[in-house]
């Protein structure tokens, strides 16, 4: 897609710099504002002591307890919406495609197959996760096997989004079957995880160590990544070696999304509104793009998750949902105000 974020070029957003430190701040008082609120709310006055007793590794009190357990959901749910963002930052500079989102080449099927899987045998929880995440590198090898030649070519995308979309709908009909043929005590749970649902989720810090990795190795690349989503054939006149970058991008945005999937199911949404939304704010300088899709993306799906847990309390909603109903308006609202960027 030549021209890929060209016109934003031209036009200049208002500073990052100074949104970045705000977007940190929001990040840290939506956490503690999902912590206060549930079935039992907790109130600020309870809330610096039971914070201690967290530091400290004693949980006597009730109130530590919930604490506790809501901190560790909305650490989960930072960590993953951050992840999704992040890789749909890197897979839409990898596509240059406005479109291009974490799950458009298939990974999140083949982890949807390895979960479902998993589910429908009643196997473990933790096997659950262990099936799920090699399902989605399956697919990542895969699809690498198959489009290795076309990181190389100029109209390479266009190949690995098709190969990419295949095997999701590959995916897609084992997913149909498994949910046809499954017992209806099985059916809950399956939905749930496809939808995404953070209620299981636990503390990763495999994920988070990965979400820091590809983002150091990002943002230091990312003056060749603005090239690479301008003009491939300029990014190549420039010395950038756009097939080494491509595979980056590639393998990051594939971890990132086979990691998130396996924490929390196929959330909708984040990986392809969060960046839009930052680049219409601030441009498309991946410099301040990439951080400011982290945060966007982890402040996002720890509002929806928080909205998931109360809306219809006691009963909680699956986060995808949430996230697909804020999304729908949202994307829509998106490609209203940016109707001419992507001519």
């Amino acid at each position: 897609m030549p021209g890929y974020g060209a016109s934003h070029l031209v036009n200049a957003r208002r500073s990052p710099i100074v949104w970045l430190p705000v977007l940190l701040c929001l990040s840290v008082a939506v956490m503690l504002f999902s912590c206060l609120l549930g079935s039992a709310d907790l109130s600020f006055r309870v809330l610096p002591e039971a914070l201690m007793e967290l530091v400290s590794g004693r949980r006597e009190s009730l109130a530590a307890v919930i604490l506790g357990l809501r901190l560790e959901r909305a650490s989960c749910a930072f960590l993953t919406g951050a992840a999704l963002a992040l890789s749909g930052c890197l897979m839409q500079a990898l596509l240059r495609n406005p479109l291009a989102d974490p799950y458009i080449l298939g990974v999140s099927g083949g982890a949807s197959v390895g979960a479902l899987a998993m589910l429908f045998v009643s196997a473990l929880l933790w096997t659950v996760s262990v099936v799920a995440f090699c399902g989605a590198l399956a697919v990542a090898m895969v699809l690498y096997a198959l489009t290795r030649r076309d990181f190389a070519s100029e109209d390479g995308s266009s190949r690995l989004l098709l190969t990419g979309v295949i095997l999701a709908f590959g995916c897609g009909a084992v997913v149909t079957l498994l949910l046809t043929v499954a017992p209806d005590h099985d059916l809950r749970g399956m939905v749930f995880w496809l939808v995404g649902d953070l209620s299981g989720a636990t503390f990763n810090v495999a994920l988070a160590l990965l979400v820091a990795l590809v983002f150091c190795r990002a943002w230091q690349v990312s003056p060749a990544i603005d090239l690479l989503a301008l003009h491939a054939d300029m990014a190549q006149t420039l010395g950038v070696r756009t097939s080494s970058l491509r595979r980056e991008l590639f393998a990051g945005g594939a971890l990132l999304t086979a990691a998130a999937v396996t924490m929390a199911g196929n959330v909708g949404f984040v990986g392809l509104i969060v960046p839009h939304a930052c680049r219409m704010m601030w441009g498309p300088d991946h410099r301040f793009l990439l951080p400011a899709a982290l945060l966007s993306g982890g402040f996002f799906l720890v509002l929806a998750d928080t909205l998931a847990r109360t809306l219809c309390a006691p009963v909680q909603l699956p986060v995808g949902v949430v996230t697909s109903l804020i999304g729908v308006p949202v994307f829509l609202y998106q490609l209203y105000r940016s109707r001419t960027v992507w001519n």
